[in-house]
């Protein structure tokens, strides 16, 4: 006699700080005895695992969905549990960032629509950036990213902005790090190789890595990047002064914002010509080694000093759940 299958049941890897526990717990209940599903899981994460190793904890115990209930961190560190694991992700966006689910266009202030579709949405594979960080001590350690990697200024903003301001202003925070951040000379030359090629020397402010191409605040940095098509979008920012700023700002916010956005706007852009200030890239693979040690930061949370950063696209690495009415229409390759 055939043994019955069993009911199936989601894991919450949720930030205590981050969420509200008791209307997170009423919204998962109500969706899974709606759908079916049993009892959910729930895994809370800490400062010594911020996700990764419950989220691996949760696929041992047989989870069919991993709902990640926090800030871009959280979903980061579960996305990395959940590499290559053909469980999916649901986002529970939170917080300032939700990098993610806006480059997902996905709802950020629904919940229970975001909860419902942990259960009933479509699966969409995307992929997962993947980086290897070499220290200052000659050690090594491996993570991956979702939205983008930064060497440079912008990583050294994220570290001297204020988190206790963060969690009263959100990214309004960061206005007053990028204030501290850019005294001084923040100039730096690299050295990187892009798809094995021969090694090449640039002088920057910051490089950033992208997987997707949008950030808060509706700025489009990188308006080729696709989570779907194998390969980053890269940027390296080398403003010379105030002017060479000026010239991002217009390229960043107005061009790729605003312009870009109309059949009208991207007839005017055809008429402008591109800034030395950016310098657009496309690879599956790149190896970038400061002349000096450089902050580094992954989907908007530091991760200290790097000597040298390898990176690369672990194509359709993970499944997210999305809206089932939505898969169709959410951006694509």
């Amino acid at each position: 006699m055939a043994s019955e299958e069993a009911p199936r049941f989601a894991a919450v890897v949720y930030n205590p700080i981050k969420v509200d526990l008791e209307a997170l717990r009423a919204a998962v209940d109500a969706s899974a005895a709606a759908a079916g599903w049993a009892e959910s899981r729930w895994y809370e994460t800490s400062e010594e695992d911020p996700g990764t190793d419950i989220t691996r904890q949760a696929i041992d115990d047989g989870a069919d969905v991993v709902l990640a209930a926090g800030g871009d961190g959280t979903v980061r560190a579960v996305a990395e549990g959940l590499r290559d694991s053909g469980i999916p992700i649901a986002l529970l966006p939170s917080g300032t960032g939700n990098l993610l689910a806006r480059n997902l266009d996905l709802t950020l202030d629904n919940l229970p629509g975001s909860v419902d579709t942990a259960f009933t949405g479509a699966d969409r594979k995307i992929d997962l950036g993947v980086v290897e960080i070499e220290r200052t001590d000659g050690t090594r350690d491996r993570h991956v990213f979702l939205v983008m990697a930064g060497l440079g200024l912008d990583a050294k903003m994220i570290a001297n902005t204020n988190p206790t301001l963060k969690k009263k202003v959100g990214w309004l925070a960061y206005v007053d790090a990028i204030a501290r951040s850019l005294r001084g000379n923040n100039k730096l030359r690299v050295r990187f190789r892009l798809d094995g090629a021969q090694p090449r020397s640039l002088r920057i402010n910051t490089i950033l890595i992208g997987n997707c191409g949008s950030l808060p605040a509706n700025i489009l940095l990188l308006p080729e990047a696709a989570v779907d098509d194998g390969v980053f979008d890269i940027v390296a920012l080398r403003p010379d002064g105030f002017v060479g700023w000026v010239q991002i700002w217009v390229k960043i916010v107005w061009e790729n914002g605003v312009l870009r956005r109309t059949n009208v706007g991207r007839k005017l852009m055809g008429k402008t010509k591109e800034v030395r200030t950016l310098r657009y890239m496309k690879g599956k693979e790149i190896v970038v080694r400061p002349e000096y040690p450089q902050e580094f930061q992954l989907d908007g949370d530091t991760f200290g000093q790097a000597v040298a950063v390898k990176a690369w696209v672990d194509h359709l690495a993970l499944e997210v759940k999305i809206p089932s009415d939505q898969k169709d229409r959410l951006p694509a390759s």
